[in-house]
């Protein structure tokens, strides 16, 4: 059965975006191997993207590296969103429910990972039990401020266990 997990590049301060949303400060790493999230892409059998991140900034807009993955991802979309768009877009469902959005994501994963795009939903699937694990990928960079990792105001401990000591890959406990 398919685990969701959030998986996302973070400066060494913790935020996954700049201000704004901005994803520009990635683009220059983006281009340097990383063997675990090349190894990851054929892991991961569906997306569970917010809605703000679908329609957010892409450090390789406008190249052949657009898209998730670096444009290596090429699976079902589940975007979580408060309103439904009046067009279709393929490959991309649109939900308004996370549990519904998470149950039709893991469907489609099938024995592969739900990979969770956007901090907004990974603290709701934390907040309501549905995350399993978290992999983030350290960028050597400072920002200052954006858009933290996981943010909860007024603070929230949530227990995470190592599933690979040489990575920031963990489960979350409880």
């Amino acid at each position: 059965m398919a685990k969701v997990l959030y998986g996302a590049s973070m400066s060494l301060d913790g935020f996954i975006a700049g201000p704004g949303g901005d994803m520009s400060w990635l683009t220059e790493f983006v281009s340097r191997p990383n063997p675990t999230a090349a190894a990851l892409v054929e892991k991961v059998g569906a997306l569970l993207v917010g809605n703000r991140t679908f329609g957010g900034d892409d450090p390789n807009q406008g190249t052949d590296k657009e898209g998730a993955f670096g444009g290596t991802y090429h699976g079902p979309q589940f975007v979580l969103t408060h309103h439904l768009p009046e067009t279709e877009i393929p490959g991309v469902t649109f939900v308004t429910d996370l549990a519904a959005g998470v149950a039709a994501a893991k469907e489609a994963a099938g024995d592969r990972y739900v990979n969770v795009l956007g901090a907004d939903v990974a603290r709701q699937c934390i907040e309501a039990g549905l995350l399993d694990e978290i992999l983030m990928f350290v960028v050597p960079v400072l920002l200052g401020d954006g858009v933290r990792m996981f943010d909860h105001p007024g603070g929230m401990k949530v227990r995470l266990e190592e599933v690979r000591d040489d990575e920031l890959w963990f489960r979350v406990a409880g």
